[in-house]
């Protein structure tokens, strides 16, 4: 037995799957496949490294441990970037198509032939962070006044980077869910445009182009595979990361795509008891998880129901292993690659390591030594006072 993680037990329910082609219906081949042809045009681009952390399969019993580092996107160091910036740019589209009764072309969004008619549209949304960033990068590039409601728990580091990239960021005493409400309030009474990553009733076009963006990495990474992994590890937050990554690898692979494995923390288990209920289901969130990003208490309906027919399990991780396993990123088994993530990249890392701690789990979920398994290494250090002191405390104690 190995000792890279404290002891820790995990929350688990088998998915009662339902059947159906959500993950060509809901995502289509056109809806990634035109995120990817204008996101891979963007100035930065550059496909993401995927790491094989050989050593550490080694050490817990699989065949192989590949981890999408997503720390140098864009400069923004979240997967996010490529979906609240796409998404904006689609809005902005949409909006000047309508007004000057033509169709408006991405690339003049981009190349900024609108920019005028662009900066009198505001764009808002809610956010723990990565998502607002992007959305206020987007807008920066694109010339649109940008709006970022943050809830109370939201880090001061995160909030200054928004804010640099040009958005005007509003924060209110309660949680995330709450920044959401107040945000659509907000934008309805002032004809501002919601860019949201989780979707509603009567509202699906920004969130389908958030998780159409996410596509770009998905194919990046099935692009550098010759066989499809076993098993996908996805972190949860409302849904969309895991669906948009799981519908890519579905449409790619066929029948072979891997075991969907979706992972929260204790604190923020909303995917988890929608999987326990076998319907999208509120969860109260009581306490602010240190995985910022996650700390989401109502999934995306849009995102269910793709996550409804595709995952196989759902696993939840105490705060106890966040710490630790950015340490071991950061500070490798020798041979390893070194790699400094942020709090919510570390999920499935996490509860991976865990899962090859306990004979049972490990059967329930399929692990042996033939496993090959994909982890989404979601941020890097988006804040670096976080990851400083994450960095100074001792495993040991």
């Amino acid at each position: 037995m190995f000792d890279l993680l404290p002891a820790a037990k995990l929350g688990h329910v088998a998915a009662k799957r339902r059947e159906g082609d959500a993950a060509e219906r809901v995502l289509s081949r056109q809806d990634f496949a035109t995120s990817r042809a204008e996101i891979t045009q963007w100035e930065g681009y550059q496909p993401t490294p995927l790491v094989s952390l050989k050593t550490l399969a080694d050490k817990i019993g699989v065949g192989a441990v590949l981890y999408k580092d997503e720390g140098p996107r864009f400069g923004l160091g979240s997967f996010k970037a490529l979906g609240g910036s796409y998404a904006a740019q689609r809005v902005l589209q949409r909006q000047i198509s309508a007004k000057l009764g033509q169709e408006v072309s991405l690339q003049e969004i981009r190349t900024g032939k609108y920019k005028a008619e662009a900066a009198e549209i505001t764009l808002v949304s809610a956010t723990d962070g990565n998502h607002g960033r992007s959305l206020a990068w987007g807008c920066q590039r694109f010339g649109a006044p940008c709006r970022i409601y943050i809830h109370a728990e939201v880090s001061e580091g995160r909030a200054e980077a928004m804010r640099d990239l040009g958005a005007e960021v509003i924060r209110i005493s309660g949680d995330y869910d709450e920044s959401v409400i107040l945000a659509k309030k907000e934008a309805e009474e002032n004809g501002w445009f919601v860019v949201s990553d989780t979707s509603w009733e009567g509202y699906f076009e920004p969130p389908r182009d958030v998780m159409a963006g996410y596509g770009v990495m998905t194919q990046e990474i099935c692009d550098s595979l010759d066989q499809a992994p076993t098993h996908v590890f996805l972190q949860g937050g409302v849904g969309g990361l895991a669906a948009g990554v799981v519908a890519g690898l579905r449409q790619h692979w066929g029948a072979e795509a891997p075991r969907v494995v979706i992972v929260e923390p204790e604190l923020a288990a909303c995917l988890f008891e929608s999987g326990r209920a076998g319907e999208a289901t509120t969860f109260a969130i009581q306490t602010e998880t240190l995985m910022a990003g996650l700390s989401c208490g109502e999934p995306s309906g849009m995102a269910w129901e793709i996550l409804g027919e595709e995952a196989s399990d759902f696993l939840t991780i105490p705060e106890g292993l966040v710490a630790p396993a950015v340490r071991l990123l950061a500070r490798p088994l020798p041979g390893d690659e070194a790699i400094e993530a942020g709090e919510s990249a570390i999920a499935g890392l996490a509860a991976l390591i865990a899962a090859r701690q306990d004979a049972e789990l490990s059967q329930k979920l399929g692990l042996d030594h033939s496993a090959r398994v994909l982890l989404i290494g979601s941020e890097g250090v988006t804040d670096p006072a976080i990851f400083a002191q994450i960095m100074e405390e001792s495993d040991a104690a």
